[in-house]
């Protein structure tokens, strides 16, 4: 019998090290390296890619390679729809990653039974039984004859079924319970989810399956496992959210077959996941009238503009040094914008304390949020409100210039569809923009002349 080796591998990015690591080589991170025992007489190397029709990949001209019409599958939840591009694509590898408990084998069992009406699905768990699945989907009135569960983590079964099934949808709930044979490493591994997904991507790019894979997150809110395993995948999405709240937020990081860094807004309920179709109003609803250190500024999601309440608290430091916290947004911005407002606009800003927020629980990070975190900063300082009525969209530089910003008029559009009267925008942006009725735009060139206009 052959000797078992010892190697240890970086969790984080899978870098292998003969020996064990403080701090990655190749990602930096401190502390990442797990042990494995790896067997030389296993041979995993992979065959060819062989469909379940028995045919093989050939080399083939561009020029001649057959484009078969594949049209996109719609489910019924439009908001779903879009994150994807616009639905969902055969033969893709879709990677789902959220904190535990937010409703991700909620969303697919419920995105499963909608697709059994266009195909067979069929859904592999590893956490629940049966019986488990069968109860949370009587509560959901999910149910169909080409719906098939199967409780099984042996991935040589599961590809065993798959050959005799036929599905045209899989789904993997979860990717860190699922384990190859020939592989001694622990289940949930590196090993172990680098060549589970590398059989779940061939399986899917073989077969022209749409397959799903839940992901578990780490403490750090990223999907755990090898970074390897977002790269694989052709697309990624984060469920995320407060399990406390009914709301929840699908957000797009990687989408091969559609644009990134769209939105998606949910409200949990007993029956399951219900898209909201505008959330700027769950974003406002609780808006309170005369209150200051508050305004509303229209941010884009994707394709998709929101309007997002940004509040501000600003109090004297009874500390040495002063503090900032931001939740929801980027705490490094919220300082360079205060020390724009400290010399820009001459607000004595060095011994204040400042406390920011995204109200609704979004986190927002493109640059046409500074001018509303701008002014609800100096509202909150001077004590004094903006106009219930007003929006502010604009980049701050640091010379105090607001600079113009991405698809004005989608973002004035969405304001005036809510009832806001006027908005505060950079000039530049005005040129040739088509404004919308009931709207008043005034642009603005500086710090100083946009904070006159909203207290005037």
């Amino acid at each position: 019998m052959a000797k078992v080796k010892t190697q240890f591998i970086c969790s984080q990015c899978g870098f292998v090290s003969a020996r064990y690591l403080g701090r990655c080589p190749n990602c930096g991170q401190w502390g990442t390296f797990v042990e494995e025992k790896i067997q030389p007489e296993v041979n995993t190397n992979r065959k060819s890619r062989v469909g379940l029709d028995g045919r093989t990949a050939k080399v083939e001209k561009i020029n001649e390679v057959n484009l078969e019409s594949t049209p996109r599958v719609a489910t019924d939840l439009q908001e779903l729809n879009r994150v994807l591009g616009g639905g969902v694509v055969a033969g893709t590898l879709v990677l789902i990653g959220g904190d535990p408990g937010i409703g991700k084998s909620t969303l697919l069992l419920q995105v499963s039974g909608q697709l059994a009406k266009h195909g067979r699905v069929l859904y592999v768990t590893g956490e629940e039984s049966a019986a488990q699945v069968k109860l949370r989907a009587d509560r959901l009135k999910v149910g169909d004859d080409d719906f098939y569960l199967y409780p099984e983590t042996d991935m040589a079964a599961i590809k065993a079924q798959v050959n005799e099934i036929h599905p045209d949808f899989l789904v993997i709930d979860s990717v860190q319970t699922m384990q190859e044979p020939d592989l001694s490493s622990a289940v949930g591994s590196v090993s172990q989810i680098r060549e589970v997904t590398a059989d779940l991507l061939q399986l899917a790019k073989t077969n022209n399956i749409t397959i799903f894979i839940v992901g578990h997150v780490t403490k750090e809110g990223a999907i755990a496992g090898p970074k390897i395993l977002e790269h694989m995948v052709d697309t990624v999405l984060y469920f995320e959210g407060d399990r406390h709240y009914k709301y929840r937020i699908l957000r797009a990081v990687k989408n091969r077959f559609g644009a990134t860094n769209e939105l998606g807004i949910f409200e949990m309920r007993d029956q399951g996941l219900r898209e909201v179709a505008n959330p700027s109003e769950i974003f406002l609803e609780e808006r309170l009238a005369g209150a200051t250190g508050s305004a509303i500024v229209v941010a884009m999601e994707g394709s998709r503009p929101i309007l997002v309440e940004l509040q501000a608290l600003v109090t004297p430091t009874v500390f040495g040094n002063a503090q900032r916290t931001a939740t929801g947004l980027d705490r490094n911005r919220v300082s360079l914008i205060m020390a724009v407002l400290e010399k820009r606009a001459n607000l004595l800003l060095q011994n204040q304390d400042a406390y920011l927020k995204a109200a609704g629980g979004v986190k927002l990070d493109e640059p046409a949020i500074d001018l509303a975190i701008a002014v609800a900063i100096a509202s909150s300082y001077q004590d004094q409100e903006s106009r219930p009525s007003d929006v502010f969209i604009g980049e701050i530089g640091l010379t105090g210039e607001i600079r113009s910003v991405a698809d004005i008029e989608g973002r004035l559009k969405e304001a005036a569809k809510l009832g806001f009267k006027r908005a505060i925008v950079p000039k530049n942006n005005l040129k040739g923009a088509s404004l919308p009725a009931g709207l008043k735009a005034i642009g603005v060139t500086t710090i100083k002349e946009a904070l006159q206009v909203a207290f005037n």
